[in-house]
């Protein structure tokens, strides 16, 4: 049975940093593409970034890039989000998310999803 379990969120001051990290079980991380999705309150999701099968990484917010690093480590099964220069903006659940095909800003291709973690940016 397919299982990815969000950590690392939590409070932090603008200007901030955190690592999430999506480990999986029941699967090999590295035959799939994974992304990180985020919801803030009151918002649709989005996605955030993905990372392939082939470690090409693609960002979808421009808000993100050269903030947002998202890279997999395939001995622990696990694919990381590191965020720099957090802003309020950035306070929402992220979701990590896998599917066996491509990278797409759309949500409807990934069909296994983690239970969120939450990120909170605030003085």
């Amino acid at each position: 049975q397919v299982h990815l379990v969000e950590s690392g969120g939590g409070l932090v001051q603008p200007g901030g940093s955190l690592t999430l990290s999506c480990a999986a079980s029941g699967f090999r991380m590295n035959d799939h593409t994974v992304a990180w999705i985020r919801q803030a309150p009151g918002k649709e999701r989005e996605a955030v970034s993905c990372i392939s099968t082939t470690d090409f990484s693609f960002d979808y917010i421009a808000s993100v890039k050269g903030r947002f690093t998202i890279a997999r480590d395939n001995a622990k099964n696990t694919v990381y989000l590191r965020m720099s220069s957090l802003n309020p903006a950035d306070t929402a659940v992220y979701y990590c998310a896998a599917n066996s095909g491509l990278c797409s800003g759309h949500l409807g291709v990934y069909n296994s999803w983690g239970q969120g973690t939450q990120v909170t940016v605030s003085s």
